[in-house]
């Protein structure tokens, strides 16, 4: 077999074997689904929502609610699996570290895909706000950048007791960037003002470095 459908065989087998402990447990689906509708909705009742104002609060809401569940689910799934001990012994089996931490992420992003397949229509009828093709985009290319550093920083925080504490406080700070741009993206795309940065542009890049360097660090990050 060859080294790139080894790499591969390896991905998918791990990417499945998460996706199958979460079908049957669904603790990290509910948690973060359940999170970000009650943040949507909050801020729904909280603001005064007038056509003059909806487009100013409408993407900074969309954003919050989007990180802070991803954030929520990204710390049960590594640290269930650190008390149970399979990442252990994932670690002895002779797997590709790279191919571990893309399985991860791909596992992350199907979680927080499912609960946005959700929450978004939601936020759509709250917020009057039309779904469009770029609208998914953004959230895409923000959700990515999210899970990328999430992924990384979750294993290590999986190994501290205080994880829920040292999660946000690792991974804040990094994705800064991404919600700006994330966030900046969806106020342009909903309220379209001239001079603008290319947001979309500058989230692809934080993207690609993200995840360029996530996957390379892994495997250093996951030994210690």
């Amino acid at each position: 077999m060859s080294e790139a459908r080894l790499f591969f065989s390896q991905l998918l087998a791990i990417l499945w074997k998460d996706l199958r402990y979460e079908l049957r447990s669904k603790q990290t689906w509910l948690g973060m689904g359940m999170f970000a509708l009650l943040v949507l909705v909050i801020f729904n009742f909280t603001f005064d929502l007038r056509a003059n104002t909806v487009q100013v609060v409408a993407p900074g809401t969309l954003w919050v609610a989007f990180i802070f569940a991803s954030l929520l689910g990204l710390g049960r799934t590594l640290a269930a699996e650190r008390e149970q001990g399979s990442l252990d012994r994932l670690l002895l089996c002779p797997v590709n570290r790279q191919a571990i931490y893309l399985a991860k992420l791909l596992g992350n992003l199907l979680f927080i895909g499912v609960v946005e397949i959700v929450a978004l229509p939601v936020y759509a009828l709250l917020f009057n706000i039309p779904l469009s093709i770029p609208l998914i985009v953004i959230v895409l290319l923000g959700t990515i950048g999210i899970a990328a550093v999430g992924t990384l920083f979750s294993v290590m925080a999986a190994a501290t007791r205080a994880r829920e504490l040292l999660l946000p406080v690792l991974v804040f700070p990094l994705v800064v960037p991404v919600v700006i741009s994330a966030a900046s993206a969806t106020a342009q795309l909903l309220a379209p003002a001239p001079n603008q940065p290319p947001w979309v542009g500058l989230l692809i890049a934080f993207d690609v470095i993200f995840v360029s360097v996530s996957t390379l660090v892994f495997q250093f990050v996951i030994e210690e």
